[in-house]
């Protein structure tokens, strides 16, 4: 079954309290996903010829710094782990793809859950009102966000099977919703160099997304493309460097809804998380048609 939400701060004052607004809104779809949550936020972008890492570690004695110092005798610098349960974001002096490479090799033992400039994802087992308190969420401060709870049917319950899955820098995908042809495009895909880490059928949606985007697609093209090319019925929320999108099946059997006000975008599997935002009342809200791709992005400058 599943539960999606995303949030994507239009103000000043929304980017502050991004954290404690999108923790209100994962509680309220855990009765849809009760086995684990996770969250992909953008915030803090690392520093121009740094990139950041989020590394999982299922040791609670893992030695970070003692990373770090290897790190740093590999790429230069002087990284320092800001570390979060059984999560550590590193800043290094290197290009992200570099740094994720090296650690995979080097310690195949953690998981690398994100590489780029301002991604950061978490995502744990239990519920998610045990996530929100584990990772005090509330703390967090961005420029947008999204999250999902997980009810889990393709995999066994695991941190690395739970969402939100990224198979590019700054990009990431959440998913409710079942592909029938996940095992035969995986292939295809590891044939075109995009590698995965689990079993997870919503992994070969975003691994797709992420070739997509290599050969040149806009968002937009590689979204579209997904209904041709991904067999189910699915919504996706996909998080990028600046801003999110959304797209649901040709069917759209699973529920979706979005709001916007002149702070905000959310997206939602169910209207009662929107519900706990300012001035949620107000809002625009519809529900996204299918075979629509939907994006709200950051203005580059």
């Amino acid at each position: 079954m599943c539960g999606i939400v995303g949030l994507f701060a239009k103000s000043l004052e929304l980017e502050e309290s991004l954290g404690e607004h999108l923790a209100a809104m994962l509680t309220q779809m855990s009765g849809r996903g009760p086995d684990s949550a996770g969250i992909a936020v953008y915030r803090n972008p690392a520093p121009f010829g740094s990139s950041k890492l989020t590394l999982f570690s299922p040791d609670p004695l893992e030695d970070w710094e003692a990373l770090c110092q290897e790190l740093g005798a590999r790429f230069g610098g002087s990284p320092e782990a800001s570390v979060r349960s059984s999560h550590a974001v590193i800043l290094v002096d290197a290009e992200a793809a570099d740094a994720e490479a090296w650690v995979r090799e080097a310690h195949p033992d953690l998981r690398v859950m994100s590489a780029g400039q301002a991604i950061e994802i978490y995502k744990e087992t239990g519920r998610p009102e045990e996530f929100v308190s584990r990772f005090d969420l509330a703390s967090f401060q961005g420029s947008h966000a999204l999250g999902h709870t997980r009810m889990a049917t393709e995999s066994s319950v695991t941190t690395e099977g739970s969402h939100p899955f990224s198979t590019g820098l700054d990009l990431c995908l959440v998913h409710n919703g079942s592909l029938s042809n996940h095992n035969r495009l995986r292939e295809r895909l590891r044939r075109e160099g995009i590698a995965f880490q689990t079993e997870n059928d919503s992994e070969v949606a975003a691994g797709y997304l992420a070739w997509r985007l290599r050969e040149g697609a806009s968002l937009e093209e590689a979204l579209e493309a997904c209904l041709e090319d991904l067999d189910g019925f699915y919504t996706f929320l996909v998080g990028t460097l600046d801003g999110f999108a959304v797209l649901r099946d040709g069917i759209a059997c699973k529920p979706a809804v979005i709001a916007e006000t002149d702070d905000w975008v959310a997206m939602a599997s169910e209207w009662r998380a929107i519900a706990t935002l300012p001035g949620a009342a107000e809002a625009r809200e519809w529900e996204p048609a299918p075979g629509v791709a939907y994006a709200w992005e950051r203005a580059k400058v």
